[in-house]
């Protein structure tokens, strides 16, 4: 295949393959036949668990192609939660680089009566530059109609799904969520995103906490990555906390980029292995002949805004922490104290590559699981539904929600608790005695656009 990219959860690396994967077609007739007969061929070459698959001679080659994919997956749901396909590979590039059509919220899911029937969405952030915050849409707004329907358990899925919407806002207070009167309209464009969301120093107990809140890992943002770290090493940041809870993923170059910025020692480091990528037999013998153990291996890079010294790094988690997120976890353990503050991860420790056709006969993007990852302890025990459980275990359920970055936003407050206990005085912040805990529908928060919430990671093969 001649292009290649690895998928949301962990990481991501994209464009060239090396190995084509001919098709013969019936005089130039394209059927279900020759797509699927290369899509067969190319996964046996590619997935992880091609030995797993069934034998072409079993399948319905004359199947949609869509549906043949998820038909030749290994024990699809289960050992295999990841793999997808895309109709449109251009669209599936998009979406790997952060480029989605949406309003450009993320938002919580919560029940809004005791009968559990109708439900809001709270907004977890809001995009930089999207149409939702140019029309003036924050962190902890609450939405409870679309186009003048109550959102409900049975339609909460698919009522953003129109192109412009008018959103029916509401308020939370003593336990109560009520229509406020205010509605806004509301249009979708094609927005790149802003992985980060915030960065800030909090002075916190005689400690200078560096906080950032990032959303995906884009290596059109690598530099940008290296500006936060700049910005933190200036000013003398000695404790961090990472939020990663809207974090589902992205290039694994740019996972390795934030373990470099972060780990401690770095120039002692310099050239040790960082992570190891195991393949399947058949790709693996491929890359042995053409690249070595540079295919398989990743080591320690320097990074001048490296923060150099600290010994323990705090992580904000969720059910959407996964893939390339997980990584970093997972690459840091071996060198620091990583301490994990939140809900349990997603548990994704494997990737991908996209994968499309050479010849541009059909225009279908694969993004089959291609390889699993390790630290350099060879550790990655967290592929599971339970993903890494936290140290210090807490729901984001409180409202109304604090802006991210605020030491007194719930799951924040208690990683800056347990740095130092303290009491907090806001300054200048939003600050609210009314709070109460609501109960969410589903504890994994969600974007207008579902293809935002892919979890993935990808890279670039040999």
């Amino acid at each position: 295949m001649k292009k290649v990219l690895v998928a949301f959860s962990l990481f991501f690396i994209m464009l060239g393959c090396k190995k084509d994967v001919p098709v013969d077609t019936n005089n130039g007739i394209i059927t279900n036949n020759d797509i699927n007969t290369w899509i067969h061929n190319t996964m046996s070459y590619y997935y992880l668990w091609n030995t797993n698959m069934p034998k072409i001679t079993s399948t319905n080659l004359n199947d949609n192609p869509m549906n043949y994919f998820y038909s030749v997956l290994y024990d699809y749901g289960n050992t295999d939660r990841f793999s997808w396909i895309d109709s449109s590979a251009s669209n599936l590039t998009n979406q790997l680089n952060g480029i989605n059509t949406v309003l450009g919220i993320k938002y919580s899911v919560f029940y809004t009566d005791n009968a559990q029937l109708n439900v809001a969405f709270v907004i977890s952030y809001v995009l930089k530059g999207s149409p939702a915050e140019k029309a003036g849409l924050k962190r902890g707004d609450i939405i409870l109609k679309v186009d003048d329907v109550t959102i409900t358990k049975n339609n909460y899925s698919s009522i953003l799904q129109n192109q412009t919407l008018k959103l029916g806002l509401g308020s939370y207070a003593s336990g109560i969520f009520n229509i406020n009167g205010i509605s806004m309209t509301v249009t979708k464009v094609e927005l790149q995103t802003n992985p980060i969301l915030k960065d800030t120093i909090i002075k916190w107990g005689g400690k200078k906490v560096g906080y950032l809140s990032y959303i995906q890992f884009l290596s059109s943002y690598d530099d940008s990555l290296r500006a936060v770290f700049g910005r933190f090493k200036a000013g003398g940041v000695n404790e961090l906390v990472i939020d990663l809870r809207y974090n589902g993923g992205g290039y694994v170059t740019s996972s390795d980029l934030m373990t470099d910025l972060i780990v401690k020692d770095l120039a002692a480091k310099s050239n040790m292995i960082m992570n190891k990528k195991v393949y399947n037999a058949t790709y693996t013998q491929e890359l042995n002949k053409s690249s070595g153990s540079s295919a398989f291996n990743t080591n320690f890079k320097m990074e001048s805004n490296n923060l150099g010294t600290l010994s323990r790094v705090f992580f904000l988690i969720s059910n959407g922490t996964a893939s390339a997120s997980e990584l970093v976890i997972n690459n840091l353990k071996p060198f620091m104290d990583v301490i994990l503050v939140g809900e349990h991860t997603y548990g994704k420790n494997v990737g991908s590559f996209t994968l499309t056709d050479s010849k541009n006969r059909w225009n279908y993007g694969l993004q089959p699981i291609t390889f699993k990852i390790a630290n350099s302890k060879d550790e990655s025990n967290y592929g599971t539904k339970d993903g890494f459980l936290p140290n210090i275990t807490i729901t984001d359920n409180v409202l109304p929600f604090k802006e991210l970055g605020d030491p007194l936003e719930t799951v924040l407050n208690k990683a800056l608790l347990f740095i130092s206990p303290i009491a907090y005085k806001p300054s200048g912040m939003n600050f609210s005695t009314n709070e109460s805990k609501a109960t969410l529908f589903q504890t994994k928060a969600i974007s207008d656009n579902i293809k935002m919430d892919r979890l993935d990671m990808w890279i670039k093969p040999k």
